[in-house]
């Protein structure tokens, strides 16, 4: 009986470590910006002018915004514009992963 529970509690073990390994994954900014942002913003974040999406590689751009400013236009998209929410769609961790990587932008000297 001892080995029996012994077995569940490893296997409950690396079901939650699979869990949050699968959690982190759904994390990994760069991955989400590729599937969620990059049709309208750019695999480099530069945006496309004919769509009027923003250049995140831009200086002025990045002091314009704070990290809460960011978070809130993904989770809520912006009104009059095509940046729809995404609030439904992605976590909180989801989002300031998001965050982080259109800081990582303006950080890399792309101009």
């Amino acid at each position: 009986m001892r080995i029996v529970l012994n077995r569940l509690v490893v296997v409950a073990a690396c079901c939650l470590v699979c869990a949050g390994l699968s959690m982190a994954a759904d994390s990994d900014g760069a991955a989400l910006f590729k599937s969620k942002c990059s049709m309208c913003h750019g695999a480099d974040g530069k945006g496309y002018a004919a769509v009027k999406t923003p250049d995140f590689t831009d200086a002025k751009w990045q002091a314009s915004m704070t990290d809460k400013k960011i978070a809130d236009t993904i989770k809520n998209g912006k009104p009059n514009t095509m940046m729809m929410p995404f609030g439904n769609q992605l976590s909180d961790a989801d989002i300031q992963a998001l965050v982080k990587q259109i800081r990582s932008f303006g950080s890399s000297g792309k101009k």
